[in-house]
């Protein structure tokens, strides 16, 4: 969880609800007056800020790195969080009961002085300009001036003129990136050329009308890079596409004391097992701290870090491999893991546009080698990874939460989320607008404090057709019946954006879907819809079965377990899937285990059975049933 070091600036940044607003196009001439003072392009200055920003203002919040405004000047000393990766405590993450529970400890940030210069570009500007840091910081207008100086400066000292010509201000670009290799950084400019190429238009958070006309034509100097003096990062056996800078920091493979070892598992997939799934987390921690984790063979593992200032990528463990980070063992044994550089409980701790570009693209390269469709059954959140048993329900991990842009994310991916079917379709898929869809959520600080307002992808569950009905609950997270809270930990009454229900029924503005085995009602107006048509094939309880039982794993029967393979047990979640209600089907999953206890590999074993399963989403996280229980009907 992120510490109130990170926090406070977001309290002490907003706005009064009575401050006056600046016009809403105010933010347009403070680009153009900036660019005009330093000798920049507009173009240039544009697009640098959209791939930071957005051109979003956060309200004078920080970025994940500690970057402020729309430029994303960092100041990590006022802003980034002293947080480890994950909670300390007990817990599993290769979720299997075969093994005894692993305890994760996470670590501490570096101290000031070890802060690299691209979390400190914020003194720079203040040098340059003369304005005060904090004015900087909750300024957009000193921003916006504070980042067109940055670049003027990496101009000069790159010996370029200060030309009217955007496509002579590439080195520059790659030099605002912070990058301290060679490919990030030429990545990071020609991204955003990319936006100058292409041209933007959009609303920002603050209400302001920003627009970049498009260049298609722009062709920068692109050996400008050269002359950066970057090293040359080492790509070795990273697996990723060209459009990506990627690093390989491999994860340790070691053994330590007592036959325990860390900190994955060899394999061969998918040669041996499918990979099905990539799942998104948030490292709830410093770039830099979470790069130290990987490399300790007693944490946990992943495949993919993403930093957020830059996009860069760093890669750990072969995709061939399995990386202990999802909790669940069946889901590890079928996915890859991307760890990006976050925090969930901090809701303007923002990512950059550079870090959704590098992921989407990265991801889409992932899908295409795995043959992974691109839709929210295959891209999971962590927070819909679900338990292996009842037991550890509560302890499943919630990031990358509702503030992760589901939505700008797919479209990046170049599946957006868009009306299959029609109003009245039996199924719809979750897609409120971000920016105004705004739920009240509590914890972020402290438990019960208020979060501060903030865009989100998820909507919220009630009993009934009525803001001020229960929330529905949910006896997997408390088996005592206790309702559901506005937590925004709390995963019990929440819908995503792009993940599909079937509709079990509808009253007014308000659409009911079923939902952990009930009927779960969300404001869904005709007027600003929160949801839209889907075709997709839905499954039921086959005829004659009142109920059918619910997994958080497809385990294969006992007698399919070789000798000198123990069988894990098919347990069962406290939760019913009853006659009459349907569920959107997801994977057909073959039921199988990967046995890999031991550091030597010659032992382990993929264990298949004659059951199969199918994924449904079944609450916020999926969950699978047996296809002996139910029957599928054709999407309609």
């Amino acid at each position: 969880m992120a510490s109130a070091a990170l926090l406070l600036p977001l309290v002490s940044a907003t706005p009064s609800v009575t401050a006056e607003q600046p016009g809403s196009g105010a933010l347009q001439r403070e680009f153009a007056a900036a660019a005009a003072r330093y000798q920049v392009p507009q173009s240039v200055l544009l697009g640098v800020s959209y791939l930071q920003s957005r051109w979003d203002t956060h309200s004078g919040a920080p970025s994940v790195t500690g970057g402020y405004g729309p430029m994303h000047l960092t100041d990590a000393r006022t802003a980034l969080a002293d947080a480890p990766h994950h909670s300390e405590g007990t817990e599993d993450p290769r979720g299997d009961t075969s093994r005894a529970a692993k305890t994760v400890t996470g670590a501490a940030l570096p101290r000031t002085s070890e802060l690299p210069a691209r979390l400190r570009t914020l003194d720079r500007a203040a040098e340059l300009t003369g304005l005060p840091a904090k004015e900087l910081r909750r300024s957009p207008a000193a921003n916006v001036r504070g980042g067109a100086a940055l670049l003027a400066a990496a101009q000069r000292e790159l010996g370029q003129p200060l030309s009217g010509d955007p496509a002579d201000w590439y080195g520059a670009v790659a030099r605002f990136s912070g990058a301290d290799d060679s490919a990030t950084a030429a990545t990071y400019a020609d991204d955003v050329y990319d936006v100058i190429r292409n041209g933007e238009h959009r609303t920002t958070d603050s209400g302001q009308r920003v627009a970049l006309r498009a260049a298609p034509r722009i062709s920068p100097d692109t050996a400008q890079t050269a002359r950066l003096g970057l090293r040359k990062a080492d790509a070795g056996r990273a697996e990723c596409p060209g459009t990506v800078a990627c690093e390989w920091i491999p994860a340790p493979y070691a053994e330590f004391g007592e036959g325990d070892y860390g900190n994955h598992d060899k394999a061969d997939r998918p040669k041996s097992q499918s990979v099905d799934y990539i799942v998104i987390h948030d490292t709830e921690g410093s770039w830099d701290t979470t790069i130290k984790l990987i490399q300790d063979p007693k944490y946990v593992s992943w495949n993919y870090t993403l930093r957020s200032s830059d996009g860069h990528v760093a890669q750990h463990v072969a995709t061939k491999d399995v990386a202990w980070h999802a909790g669940n063992w069946y889901i590890n044994s079928k996915s890859v893991g991307l760890e990006h550089e976050g925090f969930l409980t901090a809701p303007d701790a923002w990512y950059t546009e550079a870090m959704y570009r590098t992921s989407a693209r990265l991801v889409g390269y992932l899908a295409k080698k795995y043959d992974i469709p691109l839709d929210r059954r295959h891209i999971l959140g962590h927070d819909n990874v679900p338990g292996t048993t009842t037991s550890t329900i509560p302890g499943m991990h919630t990031d990358p939460g509702p503030y992760w842009d589901w939505a700008h994310y797919f479209q990046l991916l170049g599946k957006p989320f868009k009306a299959t079917a029609g109003p009245a379709a039996s199924v719809v898929t979750i897609r409120p607008d971000y920016a105004a869809n705004q739920p009240s959520y509590t914890g972020c600080e402290k438990a019960g404090q208020a979060c501060a307002p903030h865009g989100s992808g998820a909507v919220r569950l009630h009993t009934a057709p009525a803001a001020d009905a229960p929330l529905v609950k949910d006896i997997g997270l408390r088996p005592g019946g206790e309702d559901s809270t506005t937590d925004v930990n709390d995963l019990g009454a929440r819908a995503s954006t792009g993940q599909q229900f079937a509709v079990a029924g509808r009253e007014g503005d308000w659409t009911a879907i079923w939902y952990l085995g009930q009927k779960a009602w969300f404001h869904n107006p005709r007027t600003k819809p929160t949801a839209v048509g889907a075709k997709e094939r839905v499954l039921t309880p086959k005829a004659g079965l009142a109920e059918i039982p619910v997994y958080g794993r497809a385990y294969p029967e006992a007698g399919a377990y070789p000798e000198g393979v123990p069988v894990q047990t098919v347990s069962a979640f406290p939760y019913k899937l009853l006659a009459g209600q349907r569920y959107v089907v997801g994977v057909q999953a073959p039921s199988e285990y990967f046995f890999a206890p031991t550091f030597d590999t010659a032992g382990h074993r993929v264990v298949r059975g004659e059951d199969t399963y199918y994924e449904i989403q079944f609450g916020h996280r999926v969950a699978y049933v047996k296809a002996a229980d139910v029957e599928v009907r054709p999407a309609r």
